[in-house]
């Protein structure tokens, strides 16, 4: 990551004639939210004096307690590509503080180095997370509004003309690259009009503000080819969803913990029980990590995506893989989660179940090496495998159950996540949908 100093960004500021900052935050539900400030202000940013209305945003907080500060972090200063040569737009990632000058507890990157700073105390110097977001291409209709029909018909790793979403998925990666990520794979993905972009790993908050920024980027460039990207996680019936593999590893001292040349499968201990952090706490963060009523309609059997939460380092049906790499590139990747969370959220809590795992000196159960789509009931009972929670109702219900995944988000968040999620299921579950109608309305 280059590191920028407040001398840096003037510099660049002028010499690359940018006329707008964006001024990024990300909101409870992982929206991306930006206060936009002329360079004219750029000092007054620089000086951390910006100030907005934290009551306007979702789980902040009440009006009578408004006034919030934007921190910005320098090294996240980027210029947008796409902008105009006649006033570029840059952007600098920043951290919510009070009046007071403190760390506001309900911002989800505070909170994650918040977590980051547990696993210090514990002698882990770095997190890393490396993630494999998808998504799918629709066209867009003569008012620029979003159908529901694909730019293509292809399927995994296909080649235009049938991915004829290739030049849009290439647009994204050459802007990608010029901001400065380092991009290892793209391609099309199972479903029809779905793709994956994946980049490199790094530290946990980098990691997250580049997937903040990753979504931007593919909704800004498909857009100018006349479609609409979204992260939705089950957009269609019948098909794949998306979801954004999340590939994670512990080091100490510059050494990678989970990597051991002489312990089983080469994983140290501290990958074992790291592995049995995230299996037992696995149905209880499934609220954060798959945050969305459309959520459940991906954690279903048949579609790739781990609906039964045990461990492998041979298949992909579980919901933990371990990658085949070892050395420094030995890592846990958590399957179940997707591109809907909030990654600083969906990030805190794997690492919190992961500690938990270290702390406790936890044993993860026997790896499951067979496909467990075929296995029957009562062969994942005896295997004991369990079901991840099938609704968000559900999740939620897990979810309050768990002392050490509440933690991971602490009071305020939990409390304002909790309540914006179930509000979301009530009205979910008041609707009344098409097929209902189309099941009902002639039968009865």
């Amino acid at each position: 990551m280059v590191k920028y100093t407040r001398e840096d960004i003037i510099r660049l500021a002028k010499e690359e004639n940018v006329k707008y900052i964006r001024l990024q935050f990300t909101d409870i539900l992982g929206t991306v939210k930006n206060v936009e400030i002329p360079v004219s202000q750029l000092n007054k940013a620089l000086d951390n004096k910006m100030m907005f209305d934290g009551s306007s945003i979702e789980g902040f907080v009440r009006i009578e307690e408004s006034d919030m500060l934007l921190q910005p972090d320098l090294n996240t200063w980027v210029i947008f590509p796409w902008t105009s040569e006649k006033g570029k737009v840059a952007r600098l990632i920043c951290d919510i503080y009070t009046t007071e000058g403190t760390p506001f507890s309900g911002d989800p990157r505070t909170n994650l180095k918040r977590v980051l700073a547990e696993a210090k105390e514990m002698g882990f110097t770095e997190f890393n997370l490396g993630p494999e977001p998808e998504f799918f291409l629709f066209k867009l209709d003569a008012n620029g509004e979003p159908t529901l029909e694909l730019n293509d018909r292809g399927g995994y790793f296909d080649l235009a003309p049938t991915d004829s979403g290739e030049n849009c998925r290439r647009d994204i990666v050459l802007e990608l690259e010029e901001m400065g990520f380092e991009i290892e794979a793209s391609h099309h993905e199972v479903a029809p009009g779905q793709h994956e972009i994946d980049f490199k790993y790094a530290d946990a908050v980098s990691a997250c503000d580049n997937i903040q920024t990753f979504k931007l980027v593919v909704k800004t460039i498909a857009r100018k080819h006349g479609l609409h990207a979204t992260f939705m996680p089950k957009p269609l019936f019948g098909v794949s969803g998306s979801g954004m593999h999340c590939n994670v590893s512990l080091f100490k001292d510059g050494e990678n913990a989970f990597y051991d040349k002489s312990g089983k499968l080469q994983l140290s201990e501290t990958a074992e029980q790291f592995i049995a952090g995230i299996i037992k706490h696995a149905p209880n963060f499934t609220a954060v990590t798959n945050p969305t009523v459309n959520s459940y309609k991906r954690l279903v059997p048949g579609y790739e995506a781990p609906c039964y939460v045990a461990w492998s380092a041979q298949n992909r049906s579980p919901l933990v893989r371990i990658p085949a790499s070892r050395g420094i590139s030995t890592r846990v990747e958590v399957r179940s989660v997707d591109p809907a969370a909030n990654p600083y959220l969906a990030l805190a809590v794997i690492l919190k179940a992961g500690l938990d795992g270290i702390k406790n000196k936890m044993t993860p159960p026997a790896p499951i090496d067979r496909n467990i789509y075929v296995m029957t009931k009562e062969e994942r009972e005896e295997n004991g495998i369990v079901d991840l929670p099938a609704t968000l109702y559900a999740a939620l219900e897990r979810l309050k159950e768990d002392e050490v995944i509440m933690g991971a988000l602490g009071d305020h968040l939990l409390e304002h996540f909790i309540e914006a999620k179930e509000i979301e299921w009530d009205m979910f579950r008041t609707q009344v949908h098409p097929w209902e109608r189309e099941q009902y309305m002639n039968m009865y």
